[in-house]
């Protein structure tokens, strides 16, 4: 029998919830603020990779929102996205669908053609030179108002023929999927996918907001859906995708510890879950990294982890032919 690591490492995969400002590594963020003559809060690579420990997803954020004041131009946000493709490339990731934060730019100044140019470039690199496929989900931000939400959607309408979706992200609690209805409604009509983050630490009732009262094609985290028998049910009946992030999930203490995780769970119930990274330069681990984690804390067979990589493209916003093609290359590399 393959070991695990063996088994995951050689398994071709697809990444569907990656917030590409969350993969900043502290050496890049110093870099970048040396390049840009930006005095930051460390004196030291040593006290910025401190910085990067938390115990909740307020305190994740301040440090998140503090280390991205540093990018300023598109190189920088060229190399913020290059970076983490070498790393997907390295966990053998072929298709990536990233989150980008446009408003946590914009509001400090940084124009969105500026972050935007910098991020499509360098994955547009990532499709000629590292064979990584790509799409981009335009995130609004929840702590922030739905008129935001609107403005953003207009100043970002030369882009959107080059972005997949939108999502819906930052504080979750006391923001609700619902404070968003109608910009979502507006999304949909201009043909976008949806993708809501809900259920990570809000309750099961922001999941049924995201899926079934605004029709949410992917649903980000999604845990506490596991509490309501009824839309586990429609989550199976649908086979809305969920991103599950279980080294984030550690991270941020909505679980105490990985053998809490429902992803073994939600896999026997049926539902397409995934298994995902989210911020990986903050919560300790790429894919390779959260997929061995997992595996190791819940016991997953060697079918359930070829299982979920074939669920990570079955997922992925791309073509039924496209999606033939990398399952079958799943099957390929099994049988060599």
């Amino acid at each position: 029998m393959t070991d695990r690591a063996t088994l995951i490492a050689k398994l071709p995969k697809a990444e569907l919830h990656l917030h590409i400002e969350g993969s900043f590594e502290p050496e890049l963020m110093m870099q970048i603020a040396e390049r840009n003559g930006i005095q930051t809060a460390f004196k030291t690579l040593e006290e910025a990779k401190a910085a990067y420990a938390f115990s909740n997803l307020q305190e994740f954020l301040d440090i998140y929102y503090q280390g991205m004041a540093v990018l300023l131009h598109k190189q920088d946000f060229y190399d913020l996205t290059w970076a983490y493709l070498e790393r997907a490339a390295a966990d053998n990731v072929r298709h990536v669908e990233i989150f980008f934060d446009p408003q946590a730019h914009t509001e400090r100044g940084v124009a969105f053609a500026t972050v935007a140019d910098g991020i499509l470039e360098a994955l547009e690199d990532g499709e000629t030179k590292l064979g990584i496929t790509s799409h981009v989900i335009m995130s609004f931000l929840r702590h922030l108002s739905e008129d935001d939400g609107f403005a953003l959607l207009e100043e970002s309408k030369p882009y959107h023929a080059r972005f997949i979706g939108v999502g819906l992200d930052s504080s979750e609690i006391g923001h609700p999927p619902s404070k968003f209805a109608r910009l979502f409604a507006k999304c949909r009509d201009l043909g976008f996918k949806l993708c809501l983050h809900a259920g990570e630490e809000g309750p099961p009732q922001y999941v049924q907001e995201a899926l079934i009262d605004i029709g949410a094609d992917r649903i980000d985290h999604g845990n506490r859906s596991m509490e309501d028998e009824g839309l586990l049910q429609v989550l199976r009946d649908t086979q809305t995708p969920l991103t599950n992030c279980p080294l984030s999930n550690l991270s941020l203490c909505v679980i105490d510890d990985l053998k809490q995780s429902p992803l073994k769970a939600q896999l026997e119930a049926g539902l397409l879950v995934t298994v995902n990274s989210d911020d990986p330069a903050y919560f300790g681990g790429y894919v390779n990294q959260n997929y061995q984690a997992i595996a190791d804390a819940l016991d997953l067979s060697n079918e359930q982890l070829i299982q979920l990589a074939r669920n990570s493209f079955t997922a992925a916003f791309m073509s039924e032919a496209d999606k033939a093609r990398h399952l079958s290359e799943i099957e390929r590399v099994l049988a060599a």
